[in-house]
C-alpha cells in the first residue's frame, strides 16, 4: 500500500522488518495486481449489467392484464418454441409487467423462452448463459480457462491477503497519529501518489479481505476442499425421507446456482409415502405445484425446477445469489415428490450451519444482489481496486533506476530480526490458503535453487 524510503536513516530491527514486509509487498503485487484489476473491472460490469438489464433475459416487459393463463399453457408454448425440447425449468415473473422464463433443453442446449404470461406468445428465445454478464461472469470466475484459470485466480487471491496484510504493516502509523493514515497528505509528485495508495489501502483493506474470502469460498481448493467440504448443511434434517445418490450440485448450470451451504449435500428422491402434505390438488403437475409455491409463501420471483429420472423431485427455490429477493436471510429451497405431492424437505435460511449463514449473506454482499445500495457500494470499492491496481504501477514507475535493466525491488535485510515470527507468519498463511503456500514455497525454490546460481538474474529482480 505505501512504499519506503530507500535512503531512510537507521538500521534498526524494525526498519529491516519493514524492509522485509516492503519487499514481500512488492513481489506478491507483481503476480496479483493484474488479477485484481481484472476481478474489479468484470466485477463492475457484471454489478450494472444485472442492475440496468438484468439476467437471461430477467427483466423482458410485457403489457399487464387482469388474468394471467395458467402455467401449463405458458409452457407448452414455450416447448413448442424447441422443437424437440424438454422442459427443465420455470423463473416466475417478478413483477406483473415482466415475462414468464422457462428454459428447454435439447440435445445439450439450454436456450431461456421469455413467454407473455397473459397471452402464452413466445417473446423471444435466447441460448442460455450467453449475454455480457455471462461473458464477464466467465472471466471473472475462472479467467475462461476452466480448472486451471480457477487456480490462478485463487492463487492470486490467496497472495492479495499476504499484500493486504503488508501493506497494513507497512502503513499503519508509528507515532505520527492516524490521520495521517487515513487523510490523504497534500503534496506533489510521488508523494502525493504515495500518501493516496497508503490512505485508499488501510480504508478499503477490511471490505477488500471479505471479498476475497467470499470469492476464495467459491474457489476450487480453498472453498471446496476445506471450507464448503466440512460446512454443508447436515442432510440427516431429513433422514425420514429417501435420498438420491446426485447432491444439489446437479441443478447447476454454466454457474453455480444453488446455496452454498446446499451444493454438496444429497438431494430427496421421490417414490415413497414419506414427507409433509404438500399438494392437495389430484394431479401434481406444474400448476398444482405452482399453486402450493404460492401457499406456502413464494410470492413473486421464484424458481421451479421439474423433476430429473423417476427418483427425481419438483424443487421450488428463492435465494438472493440468483437475484430472486434481495434478502439472503429469505433463502428457502423446498423439495416435492413427483408422486405424492408431499413436501420431502424444507430448507430455510435459519437452517443453515453457521458458515452457511455467512456464506448466504457474504455472497449477497460480494454480488451486490441487496438492492441499489449494494450496488453502488460495491461499485466504490471496486474503483479503489482499481485505483490501487495503478497507483502501486506509478508509485514503481517514479523510484525505478532508469536504464539499470532491473525490477526495482525493495532490498532484502541481510540480518532480519524476529525471523522466526515471520516464518510461523509464513506457515499460517499456507495451511490456511493452500495456493498461497504453494506459491511462497516456489518463490522460495526458485531463489534458492535457480537465481542463486544465476546472479545476473538476481541482479535484474532486485
Amino acid at each position: 500500500m505505501t512504499t519506503l524510503d530507500i535512503n531512510a536513516p537507521g538500521d534498526t530491527g524494525a526498519t529491516k522488518l519493514y524492509r522485509a514486509a516492503w519487499r514481500w509487498h512488492f513481489y506478491a503485487g507483481l503476480f496479483v495486481i493484474p488479477f485484481l484489476m481484472i476481478l474489479a473491472v468484470t466485477g463492475m460490469a457484471m454489478l450494472w449489467i444485472a442492475w440496468v438489464d438484468g439476467r437471461d433475459g430477467e427483466r423482458t416487459p410485457v403489457v399487464p392484464q387482469d388474468t394471467a393463463m395458467q402455467i401449463s399453457i405458458q409452457a407448452e408454448a414455450a416447448v413448442a418454441a424447441i422443437p424437440g425440447g424438454e422442459l427443465k425449468q420455470y423463473v416466475a415473473p417478478r413483477t406483473p409487467e415482466v415475462a414468464a422464463l422457462f428454459r428447454v433443453d435439447h440435445e445439450g442446449d439450454a436456450t431461456m423462452v421469455a413467454v407473455d404470461p397473459y397471452t402464452g406468445q413466445v417473446i423471444e428465445t435466447f441460448p442460455r448463459r450467453s449475454g455480457w454478464y455471462d461473458f464477464a461472469d466467465g472471466i471473472h470466475s475462472d479467467l475462461m480457462l476452466g480448472v486451471t484459470g480457477d487456480r490462478m485466480l485463487e492463487t492470486a487471491a490467496s497472495l492479495a491477503m499476504v499484500l493486504v496484510a503488508t501493506g497494513l504493516y507497512m502503513w499503519w502509523p508509528r507515532g505520527d497519529g492516524w490521520r495521517r493514515a487515513l487523510v490523504p497528505t497534500l503534496a506533489t509528485g510521488r508523494s502525493l501518489w504515495k500518501s493516496l495508495h497508503g490512505v485508499v489501502g488501510i480504508w478499503v483493506s477490511i471490505i477488500l479481505v471479505f471479498f476475497l474470502i467470499s470469492g476464495l469460498s467459491w474457489a476450487g481448493i480453498w472453498g471446496g476442499k476445506m471450507v464448503q467440504a466440512w460446512s454443508q448443511f447436515p442432510a440427516e434434517k431429513w433422514d425420514a425421507v429417501p435420498l438420491s445418490d446426485v447432491t444439489h450440485a446437479n441443478m447447476n448450470h454454466a454457474r453455480r446456482e444453488v446455496p452454498w451451504a446446499l451444493e454438496l449435500t444429497p438431494m430427496p428422491a421421490s417414490g415413497s409415502d414419506a414427507g409433509v402434505p404438500g399438494v392437495t390438488a389430484p394431479l401434481v403437475n406444474m400448476g398444482s405445484v405452482d399453486a402450493l409455491a404460492r401457499e406456502i409463501g413464494f410470492d413473486a420471483r421464484y424458481q421451479m425446477n421439474l423433476p430429473s429420472g423417476d427418483a427425481g423431485v419438483w424443487t421450488l427455490s428463492r435465494d438472493s445469489m440468483n437475484t430472486d429477493s434481495t434478502d439472503p436471510m429469505s433463502d428457502r429451497t423446498v423439495h416435492v415428490d413427483q408422486y405424492t405431492g408431499n413436501i420431502l424437505a424444507d430448507v430455510r435460511y435459519e437452517d443453515y450451519t453457521w458458515a452457511g449463514k455467512a456464506m448466504a449473506v457474504g455472497i449477497a454482499l460480494h454480488m451486490g444482489t441487496m438492492g441499489l445500495w449494494s450496488v453502488l457500494a460495491n461499485t466504490i470499492v471496486c474503483l479503489a481496486v482499481m485505483f490501487l491496481c495503478v497507483s502501486s504501477v506509478v508509485l514503481w514507475w517514479k523510484r525505478r533506476p532508469v536504464g539499470a535493466g532491473r525490477l526495482a525491488a525493495p532490498p532484502m535485510p541481510r540480518e532480519l530480526p524476529l525471523w522466526q515470527g515471520a516464518v510461523l507468519v509464513g506457515l499460517a498463511v499456507s495451511m490456511a490458503f493452500p495456493m498461497a503456500g504453494l506459491a511462497l514455497l516456489t518463490v522460495l525454490a526458485l531463489d534458492s535453487l535457480i537465481l542463486s546460481r544465476l546472479p545476473f538474474l538476481r541482479r535484474a529482480l532486485t
